[in-house]
C-alpha cells in the first residue's frame, strides 16, 4: 500500500503541522511542527528510510527569520525585481519577497516535500511563487537573479562552498546577495559585510537557545 507521505505529502505536512505566525515575522503564517524529532522519526518510517535529512521546511529557521524581516523593512531590495529564495526550506524569505513587493520569486529547494509545503504556505498568505526542485548550486550557467536570498545555509562544509560560488557568481552578475545567518559554522564571515543583527525566537529544541542572535550579510565588494 502506497503511503499517506508518498501520494499525499500536502496530507501529511497539513495533519503534522499547524498553520501558525511567524515569531520575527508575524505578517507571514507558516504550517510549522510542534516537535521536530517526532516528524523526523515519521518522515522516515513512512518512507521506510532511514538517514533522510532533518524536515527543514516545517520550522522557522533564525536565518530565515531574520533573512525575512530585512525584506519586509527594506523592500527596496526586492520590489519590482526577480527574486530567487535559495534552499528555501518553508519558502518563508521567498514569500516575504512577494509581500514586500518583487515582481515574481522563486523558491528552489531540492527537497520535494520543501517544494509542497512551500505550495501551501504561499497559498495561506495569498501570493504566487514558482518553486524550483534541481540544484542550482551544480556550476552550470543560467540567467541571473536581480536579488538572491539564502537563509541558513552554511551549516555543511562542502553545501557551504558549493553556496558561496553560486552567490558569489550571481554578485558578480549584479544580483543583490542578501544571506540570513546565525552564525554557522561554515559562514564566511570574512568574506561578508553585516548590514543587521536581530534576537530572533526559536525552539530550544533546534537551537541552543530560545533567542538566537541572528545577522543579515551581504558579499564584500
Amino acid at each position: 500500500m502506497v503511503s499517506t507521505l508518498i501520494s499525499d505529502p500536502q496530507t501529511f505536512i497539513r495533519a503534522n503541522t499547524r498553520l501558525r505566525l511567524v515569531p520575527l515575522v508575524p505578517e507571514v503564517s507558516l504550517h510549522l511542527a510542534d516537535e521536530a524529532v517526532p516528524l523526523w522519526k515519521k518522515t522516515e518510517e513512512q518512507l521506510n528510510e532511514e538517514g533522510l535529512p532533518p524536515p527543514f521546511w516545517a520550522f522557522a529557521w533564525a536565518g530565515g527569520q531574520a533573512l525575512a524581516r530585512y525584506v519586509l523593512d527594506h523592500a527596496d531590495c526586492v520590489r519590482g525585481r526577480w527574486v530567487l529564495d535559495l534552499a528555501s526550506g518553508s519558502g518563508l524569505v521567498a514569500i516575504a519577497a512577494m509581500k514586500a513587493g518583487a515582481r515574481a520569486a522563486t523558491a528552489a529547494d531540492i527537497d520535494a516535500f520543501a517544494q509542497e509545503a512551500t505550495t501551501l504556505n504561499a497559498e495561506a498568505n495569498d501570493v504566487a511563487l514558482a518553486c524550483h526542485g534541481g540544484d542550482l548550486l551544480d556550476g552550470h550557467a543560467r540567467d541571473p537573479w536581480q536579488t538572491v536570498l539564502a537563509g541558513d545555509i552554511f551549516y555543511e562544509r562542502e553545501t557551504a562552498k558549493r553556496a558561496f560560488t553560486f552567490l558569489s557568481q550571481q554578485a558578480a552578475l549584479g544580483a543583490t546577495v542578501l544571506i540570513g545567518d546565525p552564525g554557522r559554522s561554515y559562514l564566511p564571515k570574512d568574506r561578508l559585510e553585516k548590514l543587521i543583527e536581530y534576537s530572533v525566537p526559536v525552539t530550544r529544541e533546534l537551537e541552543d537557545n530560545e533567542i538566537k542572535r541572528t545577522a543579515v550579510w551581504t558579499l564584500r565588494v
